[in-house]
């Protein structure tokens, strides 16, 4: 009897002990997502549409927790944050994308797209998709291209008319060499910087100037440290939503497929969003006391063609071959057509 209750103990015991490691029935999956931006710019009202999506349709399985205004880090932390698993998504500008996949710089090139059009049938077609399934070998996965939009240029010192009014403006760009060489390419003085850090070097005058797309520059409020906003569209950004791929493999071929569904949901929701920002800030802006200009964009064209003719860039952007660079350029030029 008593070897009996020892053995019956010690079977109790490892089943015990392999139900703790186990994951407990029913137990709930939280994704935690991070942004840069304010939390009612439209990346963070898209990450929310998202999250009601996936919630809804895993019956709570899944939880997205939306972190907004940089509390994970800034863009290029919270994308290697995803490859060390230890941040599961974030919503990510193009800004610190070529990093880790160079091909993305492409999109960084400046008046590439004239419109969304444009945009749009270069980043849903075959160019967006080949680059966009680089992403794995990396430990990213892209859930698809949002957008930040077009992109243009504040200051607290003058009324930007030609290129030649940007000429010695402290600018704050973004972390990439195509941002820097372009606005190089204008006379400014650009200045790499963190998206969280903007805000205080404008108000400080660390820096004159900054360029964003119209959503950026309201929710974040720059009207109150810069005065002038010339719409020169000279970017456009942009956006992509990723997951880890360390996250992606843990997932249920059902819920994998749930989440890639919601994600196309809610980046046509961003998209429209963002057009509508496009067409409704500037005036707003302009209440807020912004003085606006409209510049003839042909000048600014021409200033800025010797980024595509820069051997660095086109190099990088075929991953170190300028050949395929070059080929990649002409394809999206023809496509953006």
């Amino acid at each position: 009897m008593r070897k009996f209750n020892k053995c019956t103990m010690m079977i109790i015991g490892v089943m015990a002990f392999m139900l703790l490691l186990s994951p407990a029935v029913g137990a709930k999956t939280i994704l935690k997502c991070g942004t840069s931006t304010q939390p009612d710019h439209i990346y963070n009202k898209a990450v929310e549409k998202f999250a009601d999506i996936v919630k809804e349709k895993t019956k709570g399985e899944i939880e997205v927790q939306l972190f907004p205004a940089a509390q994970l880090g800034s863009e290029r932390d919270m994308v290697e944050g995803l490859q060390l698993g230890s941040l599961e998504m974030t919503l990510t500008s193009t800004g610190p994308l070529g990093n880790f996949v160079p091909q993305v710089k492409l999109f960084n090139l400046p008046f590439l797209f004239k419109d969304r059009k444009s945009c749009y049938a270069v980043l849903d077609g075959d160019i967006g998709t080949r680059i966009a399934n680089r992403f794995p070998k990396v430990g990213l996965r892209s859930l698809g291209w949002f957008e930040n939009g077009f992109r243009n240029i504040t200051n607290s010192r003058v009324a930007i008319q030609k290129p030649a009014d940007v000429k010695g403006l402290k600018i704050r760009v973004m972390e990439d060499d195509v941002f820097i060489l372009t606005m190089k390419a204008l006379g400014a003085s650009p200045l790499p910087m963190a998206f969280g850090e903007l805000y205080t070097a404008l108000e400080q005058k660390t820096v004159d100037a900054q360029e964003n797309p119209l959503a950026v520059i309201y929710s974040s409020r720059f009207f109150e440290v810069q005065k002038y906003l010339a719409m020169t569209g000279h970017f456009y950004s942009p956006a992509m939503l990723l997951i880890s791929e360390m996250t992606w493999q843990k997932l249920s071929k059902e819920n994998q497929a749930i989440i890639t569904a919601a994600a196309t949901v809610a980046k046509e929701y961003e998209r429209k969003l963002s057009m509508e920002a496009d067409q409704n800030l500037e005036a707003e802006l302009k209440k807020a006391g912004m003085t606006i200009t409209h510049p003839d964009k042909a000048p600014f064209v021409k200033a800025v063609q010797s980024v595509y003719d820069n051997p660095k860039v086109i190099k990088a952007i075929g991953g170190g071959d300028a050949a395929a660079g070059k080929k990649l350029i002409e394809a999206a030029k023809t496509a953006a057509q």
